[in-house]
C-alpha cells in the first residue's frame, strides 16, 4: 500500500505544477486584459473567457489531483469530540453515502459533459464538453477518495496525515 501512496504522491506532485501555470496564465491574461482594455482601448473577449476555464480547471483539477484528504476543509468538532471507533463508523457512513450518491450520479454528469458538446465558447469557439471535461475526473476522485475514506473506517488504516492535526490545515483556525 506503500508503493501505491508513492506513486499518488508523485502524480500529486506533477498535478501541483499544472494547477500552479493555470494560475500563473490566469494572473498574467489578467494583467494582458487590464492593458488591452484600459491602456490600449481594446475590449477583448477572449482573456475573460480563458481565466474562466482555467478558474474551473484549476479547481476541479487540484481537487482531483492534488488536495490530500488532510488539507481539506471540513466540520470536525464533532468529529474531534467523539471516541476513535465512532470516528470510524461516521468515517465509514459518510465515505458510503457520498461516494453511492456520486456513483450514482456519475452516468448523468457524463451525459450533459457529453450533450454540452453541441455549445462553443464565444471566443475560442472550444466545444464545451471539452471546457466541462475535467468535471468527469473531478467526480470519480469524489468517488474514489470516499470509497479510500469508507475502507479506512472499516480497517482502521487511515493515514496517519489524514487524521493528525497540523498548523496548514484548518484544525487550529
Amino acid at each position: 500500500m506503500d508503493r501505491v501512496h508513492r506513486i499518488a504522491d508523485r502524480i500529486s506532485g506533477y498535478a501541483n505544477h499544472v494547477t500552479a501555470a493555470l494560475l500563473l496564465s490566469m494572473f498574467v491574461v489578467f494583467l494582458l486584459q487590464i492593458i488591452f482594455r484600459y491602456l490600449l482601448g481594446w475590449p477583448v473577449l477572449w482573456t475573460v473567457e480563458w481565466v474562466t476555464i482555467a478558474w474551473l480547471w484549476g479547481i476541479l483539477f487540484g481537487f482531483a489531483f492534488v488536495l490530500k484528504s488532510a488539507d481539506m476543509i471540513r466540520l470536525d468538532i464533532l468529529y474531534n469530540a467523539v471516541s476513535r471507533p465512532i470516528r470510524r463508523a461516521m468515517d465509514v457512513g459518510v465515505g458510503v453515502t457520498v461516494a453511492a450518491i456520486f456513483g450514482y450520479t456519475l452516468p448523468h454528469a457524463w451525459d450533459y459533459v457529453s450533450f454540452m458538446g453541441i455549445e462553443r465558447t464565444a471566443a475560442f469557439r472550444w466545444p464545451f464538453d471539452i471546457v466541462f471535461a475535467i468535471y468527469i475526473p473531478f467526480h470519480i476522485a469524489v468517488i474514489v477518495r470516499m470509497l479510500l475514506l469508507a475502507w479506512g473506517g472499516i480497517t482502521g488504516t487511515r493515514r496517519p496525515e489524514d487524521l493528525e492535526r497540523h498548523p496548514e490545515g484548518h484544525d487550529h483556525d
